[in-house]
């Protein structure tokens, strides 16, 4: 009976403990960016836009409305039938296979920052809805994915900068998509939070054990 009861104890401290960690690593403690980190980062993102005003005014904006919170950026994309012939891009290749050589170094560190997607999906239709917009009939697909901060997004930004000085990494992106439109979304929210799922998870398994220890008792 003692050991049973000790057996109980330290699964849930186990399990409580590996919430906290997830919980921990998952949420973002950081609040909105200071003024010395918007100024840092105005510097990294004028050399991504490569000094477009409307683009410097538009992260600007996305700086100094930073709630400290995570937010969730919605994505459209239009693939081009054939990507276009630049350097890097190999004959035969799909515009999928050349966008993947843009994105891939962004992964590792999107996911080691707990960014990932919330949702994926191939377009089943033109769009049906549309309003003030011309060029937009035509999508190939969409996606909407989870930013633990902007601060986390901007640091991403700044080692892909640093690691890629000097290449064509983003004429992959160019060359594979015919249009796309993206912006965040914040505040938003989603009924599959992981961090609401993983406590019903660690609970369930708890309780389970709970029990079995008991009825073994």
């Amino acid at each position: 009976m003692s050991f049973l009861r000790t057996l109980r104890g330290r699964v849930w401290l186990v399990l409580v403990l590996l919430y906290m960690a997830f919980f921990s690593w998952y949420t973002s403690f950081g609040g909105p960016l200071t003024e010395e980190e918007i100024t840092y980062y105005r510097e990294v993102v004028e050399q991504v836009t490569e000094g477009d005003p409307a683009r410097m005014a538009v992260w600007e904006h996305f700086m100094r409305t930073d709630t400290g919170d995570d937010f969730a950026m919605l994505n459209a994309i239009d693939m081009r039938d054939t990507p276009q012939q630049v350097e890097g891009v190999e004959p035969g290749e799909t515009s999928q296979e050349v966008l993947a050589k843009y994105t891939a170094p962004f992964l590792g560190r999107a996911v080691l920052s707990a960014a990932h997607p919330v949702m994926l999906g191939q377009a089943a239709a033109p769009a049906i809805d549309i309003w003030g917009i011309e060029g937009a009939n035509d999508w190939d697909q969409g996606g909407l994915v989870r930013y633990r901060s902007r601060r986390d997004l901007l640091e991403q930004a700044e080692s892909i900068r640093d690691e890629m000085a000097g290449s064509n990494i983003h004429d992959f992106k160019i060359a594979a998509m015919e249009k796309t439109i993206a912006y965040p979304l914040d505040p938003w929210f989603q009924l599959g939070d992981p961090r609401f799922v993983f406590a019903l998870v660690f609970a369930v398994i708890g309780l389970a054990v709970q029990a079995f220890s008991r009825r073994g008792a």
